[in-house]
């Protein structure tokens, strides 16, 4: 499936990030990465009026919790224990339906059957790697993710988008801020959250943490760490645009 070229930078990256080592990774991302660009009105009615939130977390391995030591590091289930604390009285529900593997056509396809029965009142959707790795054709892609989030949004739910992550075996890609882009373009045109996981963890490299503190072995999935941050961000974006004041006791988050 990968060519030549591909495999050449892949082992390079990999070769940089199994080398390096920081003592102490810092889970971190700016204001504006953590801006979701789109109100979560149905979650967040959910929460004030109701006093209960549903989540299905869609996605592959990377949903599936693939790469951690224990399920309980993988980022639905920090996603839950976050929104738990930062949310007390409220009932807090996340479905992990993480399927390693599959793409966003295979995702689409049972977008229904996965999110109806647990009458969500947002959907996750973690998508673009395998599809980026398979050289899915871009509006294909589209096409796809324009579909599944049809049929989410027609059940009743809100939507994030989750982009790729920022990893050796995705950054080895050629195109792949291709997808981001396209991921970019649909949640604006059919007005979803964007959780832009792959300039978050970009800017973790950036600012010199090693690929060894947050991805897995393989070059592809995330560690321990990498998940457990990755859950910590989204419940930060999360909570501001559910903007629950009055049950956050923070004065600052219904600004």
């Amino acid at each position: 499936m990968k060519s030549s070229a591909f495999a050449a930078a892949l082992g390079m990256a990999v070769m940089t990030w199994s080398t390096a080592s920081v003592a102490s990774p810092d889970c971190r991302a700016s204001q504006e990465l953590l801006d979701l660009g789109h109100p979560l009105t149905i979650a967040r009615d959910a929460v004030i009026n109701d006093r209960e939130l549903r989540i299905v977390a869609m996605g592959s391995s990377s949903t599936q919790g693939y790469g951690t030591t224990s399920p309980q590091y993988a980022y639905p289930a920090q996603l839950k224990r976050r929104l738990d604390t930062a949310m007390p009285g409220v009932a807090v529900h996340v479905f992990n339906k993480g399927i390693g593997g599959q793409d966003a056509e295979e995702m689409a396809a049972r977008m229904q059957s996965d999110v109806q029965p647990e009458r969500a009142h947002l959907v996750v959707w973690q998508v673009g790697t395998n599809s980026a790795i398979r050289h899915t054709p871009l509006d294909k892609f589209a096409r796809k993710l324009r579909a599944g989030i049809d049929i989410g949004k027609s059940l009743g739910a809100d939507f994030i988008l989750m982009n790729l992550q920022y990893v050796p075996a995705v950054v080895a890609l050629p195109d792949e801020q291709e997808y981001a882009r396209v991921m970019s373009e649909v949640a604006k045109e059919k007005g979803t959250g964007m959780f832009n996981r792959l300039a978050i963890m970009k800017a973790w490299y950036n600012d010199g943490m090693p690929y060894s503190e947050f991805v897995y072995n393989d070059g592809l999935h995330l560690n321990d760490f990498g998940q457990k941050c990755i859950g910590k961000l989204l419940s930060m974006a999360i909570l501001r645009a559910v903007k629950p004041s009055q049950l956050t006791g923070d004065p600052k988050a219904g600004n």
